[in-house]
């Protein structure tokens, strides 16, 4: 067959022709292996609506997308770990240029500079945002990068015990409590105080046993957390200090690195990702250098050619299938390339300044929600020290407030009553993508003032 015709659908002279080579007559006598009782017949078979033309398929396939509520046809206002935020298209364009769609790992560098590079790139932002001095080329979420760094946390000190705040995200305790259980060492939670941790109750936990300290910055009601108190009770022990960063919020809130953290994890999802239903994410991991032959996944190196070119390279691997096993300390075999190039080209879009403003209006917006809602009566379970996310106490069942809003075209925040232990306590988000009409709207609800 010719390249000009080789993606149409075989003709009957074809599949006669390719039948002849291989020595049958009929199609049905390469079913012969295969009993009469078992093969499918007209009584076994589904019978199956006529097929569509293309374009009735389209109409009948936008018809049941147009069903779905998303960030095109509804104001978001729930966060707790993926974000609605905005994604430059540039972003989406350079993700399908096939050269990074369609890339595999890049062993071969002279083969994938574009990848490397992008990868490199990807690596220096998130030491910059973080203040650290080392990051990898990404893992999979914020969660697998928190796990992976609570296993080289206990590695590091030979210590067999982490203790995290109580106020990091569920699904993150869970995925902690899995590697735990796989790597043997024994997890502790420190309870809440208000919406942070409870500094007291940390303090009684942590020991010359304890590896590490995680704390969420913010944590998952939004609030601001005192690292620096934090480090103090951390030094006293000599234990680790893991951060799990939004990198958003580190455009303008003091970079855990400068406030004495040892490893900073996150997800890179504000910064250009969609939500997509909770996934792909893209996890960061960053540390201090000394850390540096402990961190997962890879890291991609600057070099210089033969000719003295500026070239990249795979430099550091921890995985047991390209070390030796003893001295692995992960088997964290890949890296979200894609994403993190996603990521990459978000910040690059944006700028620095562009970023810092776009951290500055998840701010005002959050904080214009809340004092209107202070303001007529409601009750804030946050004090004023919250990126983008706050905790309001709701005048009724948040299920019956969840269905007021939706038939303004609202999706609400996410119900934490059973986290904080107060009910009709709802973790409301508001990004840079909220007009003034929707956050009033909003207000006007949530207070009885509305619909």
């Amino acid at each position: 067959m010719d390249k000009q015709h080789r993606y149409l659908p075989t003709t009957k002279e074809d599949r006669k022709e390719m039948l002849e080579t291989i020595g049958v007559s009929s199609i049905k006598d390469l079913f012969s292996d295969i009993p009469e009782s078992t093969r499918a017949t007209k009584e076994k078979t589904v019978e199956l609506e006529e097929a569509l033309s293309e374009q009735a398929l389209t109409r009948y396939m936008k018809g049941l997308a147009d069903v779905n509520i998303t960030t095109d046809t509804h104001a978001y206002f729930i966060g707790a770990g993926t974000y609605d935020h905005y994604i430059p298209s540039v972003v989406n364009h350079v993700l399908l240029r096939s050269e990074f769609m369609t890339a595999y790992t890049p062993y071969q560098p002279e083969a994938s500079q574009g990848e490397l590079q992008a990868l490199f790139e990807f690596q220096t932002m998130m030491c910059e945002l973080t203040g650290m001095d080392v990051a990898n080329s990404s893992l999979y979420d914020g969660f697998t990068s928190l796990g992976e760094a609570c296993n080289l946390a206990t590695s590091a000190t030979k210590r067999n015990e982490v203790v995290y705040s109580g106020a990091i995200h569920p699904q993150a305790k869970e995925v902690v409590g899995t590697y735990a259980y796989g790597m043997e060492y024994d997890v502790k939670e420190a309870g809440l105080d208000g919406t942070y941790t409870d500094m007291d109750a940390l303090k009684e936990l942590v020991s010359e046993q304890t590896a590490a300290v995680i704390i969420q910055y913010p944590n998952f009601y939004g609030t601001i957390e005192d690292l620096k108190a934090v480090k103090e009770l951390c030094d006293a022990t000599k234990t680790l200090l893991i951060v799990m960063a939004n990198p958003l919020a580190l455009a303008l809130i003091e970079s855990p690195g400068k406030l004495g953290a040892d490893i900073v994890v996150g997800d890179t999802q504000p910064l250009g990702l969609p939500m997509n239903f909770g996934g792909p994410h893209c996890g960061y991991f960053a540390v201090k250098k000394k850390f540096m032959r402990k961190v997962p996944s890879r890291i991609v190196g600057q070099t210089t050619d033969e000719d003295g070119k500026r070239g990249f390279v795979m430099t550091l691997q921890t995985r047991e299938q390209h070390i030796r096993r003893e001295k692995a300390t992960s088997n964290m075999s890949s890296n979200q390339a894609l994403t993190a190039l996603a990521s990459s080209v978000f910040l690059s879009t944006v700028g620095k300044v562009g970023l810092q403003e776009m951290a500055q209006q998840n701010i005002s917006h959050a904080h214009y929600v809340k004092n209107q809602l202070k303001a007529k009566g409601m009750e804030i379970l946050s004090d004023d020290a919250f990126f983008n996310e706050f905790v309001v106490k709701c005048n009724e069942p948040i299920e019956e407030v969840s269905k007021k809003l939706l038939e303004q075209s609202i999706v609400s925040g996410y119900d934490v009553s059973d986290y904080l232990g107060t009910e009709n306590a709802l973790l409301l988000c508001v990004t840079e993508k909220r007009t003034k009409e929707e956050m009033d709207t909003l207000v006007d609800v949530l207070t009885g003032e509305g619909k």
